[in-house]
């Protein structure tokens, strides 16, 4: 009997023992680099290579593998790659890359990989998450419908923003976008001091050190860096850890979402993160689209802004608020990268620079700017006094428009007129002072009752804080009683109606 060797046998034996070899040696998928330069490394070999895998080069230095081609793999450097020289051997991790998360970052200021820079040692943090993150499905999210307080009359009152919500802050560039941000975690403070913390995360993307510096020091100032982390990818900071910034500071967020808590994460801004990206995949050759921007871009800040909701109460009831930033050119927000976002977003806050340069600050523009979440997400009591303001101030706009005709006005028109004026001068708020939603719906309450009407404009914001001063030393036990309800009772009308009259009489 003759024996027949078959081919088809023998190869699968020999691959049998290859495997079981590997298996034993623990054989490493590695790759030598071809070409480096620019933060982009490409790299020949990596047969096991994943998609968005941490890789490893020599001197401590990581990269994320990004384009996947037949023989070679294309990847950012994270950090310094000066060193990284052609022919150096490049490993897989098997893993993608994560930041530290949790309460030991609360307080620090974090480069784009979760590292410290503020000077102040270590964070000892026991967990960590990967920075891409799967968003809470429709089952696992419930309606967006307790508010987040920014502390500003003209957004609380018009624009509403509510916990787990998306809402977009879009203007030219020193049209007072950071301030409304930097404000509205400065009023975080009161939720941190009554014990139901909202952790905000700050993320600075592309920006000079000196305004990552100021915007700390102003937080300090006001006692918010006790629940706030910033994230920065400075302008100096290479393309790639500008492109990362964002996904790391949302993952932050996430683990005080997902451990029942509430979490605001500001993306200052996001203009300046697509432009990183749009870097990064031109060098890596990624075939250029609209504005030379690739054709995930649209990808890139959905799934980013995906993540922000309100999770079930079976999951804990946790929230992850996202106010991302855009920066317009000349007042252009029909432009590729500010559509993208309104198209993501659940509303916007457009600022204007024409109202701005009036003096008219925050430099909110009612007409253009609209909360999708409306009134769901709106304080009881605000959404009764502040129903008709929007109204009520377009209509003014549209009159003082007309009145530059010169025609003679009637009565009504007159009245209608002096009681936008006031109006309009009340929703002016200095920068770093937030007001607490019982003064706001007061303030705005009076206004609405007719008692500014004869008031000068000139003397209007001396007679609010005179007001408002007067309440807080005489009715305090009816503001807290108001801050509490949340309503605006028959009690507390009156109340109002007799204090603005027994404050009337003194005024000078």
């Amino acid at each position: 009997m003759v024996l027949e060797l078959r081919a088809e046998e023998i190869t699968a034996i020999i691959r049998q023992e290859i495997e079981s070899y590997k298996e034993e040696l623990k054989m490493e998928s590695v790759g030598t680099v071809l070409q480096v330069g620019d933060c982009i490394a490409r790299i020949y070999g990596l047969d096991q290579c994943k998609a968005s895998e941490l890789l490893e080069f020599p001197h401590g230095v990581y990269g994320i593998a990004l384009n996947l081609e037949e023989d070679t793999v294309g990847a950012i450097l994270l950090g310094d790659a000066s060193e990284i020289k052609e022919g150096m051997t490049v490993k897989c991790t098997g893993q993608v890359i994560s930041v530290p998360v949790g309460d030991a970052l609360v307080g620090r200021v974090v480069n784009a990989l979760g590292e410290p820079i503020d000077g102040k040692g270590p964070i000892l943090a026991d967990k960590r998450r990967p920075i891409e993150g799967r968003a809470p499905n429709v089952v696992q999210r419930q309606p967006v419908k307790e508010p987040l307080q920014t502390g500003i009359k003209a957004i609380d009152s018009m624009i509403p923003i509510g916990r787990g919500q998306r809402e977009l802050i879009i203007g030219d560039r020193q049209t007072g976008k950071t301030a409304i941000c930097i404000d509205t975690i400065i009023n975080q403070r009161s939720e941190y001091e009554a014990g139901n913390p909202v952790y905000c995360i700050y993320v600075a993307i592309g920006q000079k050190q000196s305004t990552v510096l100021g915007v700390m020091e102003t937080l300090q100032k006001y006692g918010a860096m006790d629940y706030t982390t910033i994230v920065a990818a400075t302008a100096s900071d290479p393309a790639p850890m500008q492109y990362i910034a964002p996904f790391s500071g949302c993952a932050m967020g996430e683990e005080f979402r997902d451990t029942g808590r509430h979490a605001l994460v500001i993306y200052d801004d996001l203009w300046k993160h697509a432009v990183a990206y749009r870097q990064v995949s031109l060098l890596l050759r990624r075939p250029p689209g609209r504005e030379a921007f690739p054709g995930d871009i649209f990808n890139l800040h959905s799934r980013l802004l995906e993540r922000a909701a309100k999770l079930s109460n079976e999951l804990g009831g946790g929230s992850l608020t996202a106010l991302p930033i855009v920066e317009t050119q000349a007042g252009d927000f029909s432009a590729y990268i500010p559509t993208n976002v309104i198209s993501i977003t659940d509303g916007q806050i457009y600022l204007e620079s024409d109202l701005f340069y009036a003096g008219i600050r925050p430099a909110v523009n009612a007409g253009l700017s609209v909360s999708r979440v409306g009134g769901n997400a709106q304080n009881k009591a605000m959404k009764k006094v502040a129903g008709s303001l929007r109204l009520d101030l377009a209509q003014y706009r549209e009159l003082a428009a007309f009145t530059k005709f010169g025609s003679e006005l009637d009565k009504a028109t007159q009245a209608q007129l002096n009681r936008g004026e006031r109006l309009l001068e009340i929703l002016k708020q200095p920068q770093y002072r937030p007001m607490p939603v019982e003064q706001q719906v007061s303030i705005i309450y009076i206004a609405n009752q007719g008692y500014l009407d004869d008031v000068p404009v000139n003397r209007v914001k001396d007679f609010e804080q005179g007001f408002l001063q007067y309440l807080k030393e005489k009715y305090s036990r009816v503001l807290e009683q108001f801050r509490v309800s949340k309503e605006l009772t028959a009690e507390v009308s009156n109340t109002l109606n007799e204090a603005v009259v027994e404050f009337k009489k003194n005024f000078r």
